[in-house]
């Protein structure tokens, strides 16, 4: 088995990273053609759903072998609603790479990207793409990565243009510093050339080597003395200083190329091989980590796991079986090693997230929960009542795959509430509910979900209730907490003492009240209450005391209590030019503020506020209004008050 290298690909929508996936493996060997994502074709886009779309929406897992390294591959979604798919692949790699559009440059996406891999210090190489486009911009967007991200690139491959076509941007070849080659395609793949003393393109190589010889010589004496003597580098020397730049945080590699033409692909996959690290050293105890859940027509629950252990086939746990993953498409495997990724079935239910022990017993375990702004509140019904528990049971599992997806039950009213982080989610999950689970269900508009808050302070009220021998009586006031704060707190003298299964219920029935709310239009937030007095019969049942405190709640707030807070988000929007004028218009027209504006006189892009519940439809809008030649993107800006 060769050294593994665990690698994600990121970058903002259309910027080109799945193409570049597909090079990549075509490049490898892979596959026998790259597929296109315009013709619905590509390898690692395989759910109809991504087709139809022409967008990643689950984490493709793919493997390669290059430079007798073997690398786990996972092509991540760039569109904001998908972004809890981005967090847990990069929990299972350690190196990435960040692709950025030489068009379009820095865009909202590559910033949330590159802040995620930073926070979780993963070793990053960055792609510059569409350098095929007449509209490029590659000093512009070294100097953006610079301004934007705060590092300083080193580019280590560089294009070049014919000079009969240079005003379309036609590349020729790529000059490849560590190799200190010209590549030219031969077979849709790239080929080493070597430049002759002559070659024009030789002066342009030398600069980009004397940029990474002076950069690389921060971290390395003998390349330092070396350049001060003005004598040459050798590669292996140049190599070992590059690789401590790349882990450190003042620079980051760059390649710049066309993933489309696949050009500069090979120079990048050659850096993935020198500059990313293996994978961490595992505890001996562990067999692996559920890293995603996954679900197939076909197959049904898989998981995709983290290896930590080397095990053979007669050490596998009664019950596992690992495959590899390619899209799709499973391959049986006979044995596992530290390291690497896996698809796992198990006759157990797995949970995301979950440590198993080298005999399969799952560890429990906190993880990392991110915030998802899971805004949009469906309502969901069964067309036909005998569908109701597999329709149930098909909506846990996509709120188990993906932790941004929220469920709230109501069987006593025989329908479901959804939350999703937008509307592309939204169509995703009713869609896939449908193909996937042959679920039939009617879905209600999407409604924004607001926040409530207390307007003052609430004196206390009495409650009881009684069912057979045990009875419930308890006391409960309430007081707004500062519009910072949107925790549900609960103080009071009992809790001191208080049996811990009974604290436990108390919490949970006030929490579940809070999360329904008291209008019906979102959570509440920002309270504390207080528990003035609670009486209970010895072994009275938990169910009985939450229901005593949920129906305190009601009795204690009524919607004259409360005021509304709704969402505000920040687009962030870039279109030409000539679409200007229309959709500044159109956000004026959404009750939008444009708070940041810049242009160029080809691209224009703003910046603004709107609320949420203006929105709606806004992808279709920009879309058919722009003949697709938009791109903007959405993050949660606050909560504001509802003016009366």
């Amino acid at each position: 088995m060769f050294p593994i290298r665990n690698i994600a690909i990121l970058a903002h929508v259309d910027a080109g990273k799945t193409t570049l996936s597909e090079r990549i493996l075509f490049s490898a060997g892979e596959v026998r053609l790259p597929g296109d994502v315009e013709d619905g074709l590509a390898t690692m886009d395989y759910l109809p759903e991504e087709r139809k779309r022409g967008i990643t929406i689950e984490s493709g897992v793919a493997h390669f072998e290059w430079r007798k390294l073997w690398f786990n591959f996972i092509d991540t979604p760039g569109h904001v609603d998908f972004g809890a798919e981005v967090d847990m692949a990069l929990s299972a790699v350690d190196g990435a790479v960040l692709v950025i559009s030489a068009v379009e440059g820095v865009e909202t996406q590559t910033l949330s990207a590159w802040k995620k891999l930073r926070s979780k210090g993963i070793r990053t190489l960055i792609f510059i793409n569409k350098l095929d486009n007449p509209n490029c911009a590659l000093d512009d967007t070294l100097i953006a990565i610079e301004e934007h991200l705060g590092v300083r690139p080193v580019l280590l491959s560089s294009p070049e243009f014919s000079e009969a076509n240079s005003s379309v941007s036609q590349i020729q070849s790529e000059l490849d510093v560590i190799s200190g080659m010209r590549l030219v395609l031969e077979n849709g793949k790239e080929e080493p050339q070597k430049l002759s003393a002559n070659d024009v393109a030789q002066t342009r190589l030398n600069e980009m080597t004397k940029e990474a010889v002076e950069a690389a010589s921060e971290y390395d004496d003998e390349i330092l003395e070396l350049a001060l003597n003005g004598e040459t580098v050798p590669p292996k020397m140049l190599l070992r200083g590059l690789s401590a730049l790349a882990a450190a945080d003042k620079y980051v590699l760059c390649y710049a190329g066309s993933a489309k033409q696949n050009l500069g692909v090979r120079s990048l996959m050659t850096g993935l091989s020198f500059f990313l690290p293996p994978p961490p050293k595992f505890p001996k105890k562990y067999l692996g980590e559920v890293v995603r859940l996954r679900h197939f027509s076909d197959l049904g629950e898989i998981a995709i796991f983290r290896s930590m252990a080397k095990l053979s086939h007669d050490q596998i746990p009664a019950g596992f079986a690992f495959y590899r993953l390619k899209a799709s498409t499973l391959f049986p495997v006979e044995e596992i090693f530290p390291g690497d990724i896996y698809a796992l079935r198990s006759q157990n239910r797995l949970a995301l997230g979950e440590l198993l022990t080298l005999k399969g017993n799952a560890v429990k375990r906190e993880i990392e929960n991110a915030e998802y702004n899971s805004l949009l509140q469906t309502r969901l019904e069964c067309l036909r009542e005998s569908d109701y528990h597999q329709v149930a049971e098909s909506l846990d599992l996509l709120a188990r795959m993906d932790p941004s997806i929220r469920i709230i039950s109501r069987p006593e009213a025989g329908y479901w509430l959804l939350y999703t982080v937008g509307e592309v989610q939204l169509e995703v999950v009713l869609e896939r509910l449908k193909r996937e689970f042959g679920c039939e269900v009617h879905a209600g508009s999407p409604e924004v979900l607001w926040q409530e808050r207390l307007t003052q302070e609430l004196k206390p009220v009495e409650n009881s209730f009684q069912a057979g021998p045990f009875k419930v009586s308890l006391e409960l006031a309430a007081k707004p907490l500062p519009e910072s704060e949107k925790d549900i707190r609960l103080s009071g003298e009992f809790l001191e003492n208080a049996p811990h299964e009974i604290l436990a219920g108390i919490r949970s029935a006030l929490l579940e009240s809070a999360q329904n709310g008291i209008l019906g239009k979102g959570s509440l937030v920002g309270v504390e209450f207080e528990l003035v007095r609670f009486d209970s019969e010895c072994k009275t049942p938990i169910p009985m005391i939450k229901k005593a405190c949920s129906d305190a709640v009601a009795k204690l707030i009524r919607p004259s209590d409360v005021v509304l807070y709704e969402p505000f988000m920040e687009l962030s929007l870039e279109c030409p030019a000539e679409y200007a004028g229309m959709l500044s218009g159109d956000i004026l027209a959404r009750e939008g503020k444009i708070v940041g504006v810049n242009g160029d006189g080809v691209m224009h892009s703003f910046v603004a506020e709107l609320p949420l519940r203006k929105l709606f439809g806004y992808a279709t809008a920009v879309r058919s209004g722009c003949k697709g030649r938009a791109q903007y993107s959405l993050k949660l800006l606050d909560y504001r008050k509802v003016r009366n």
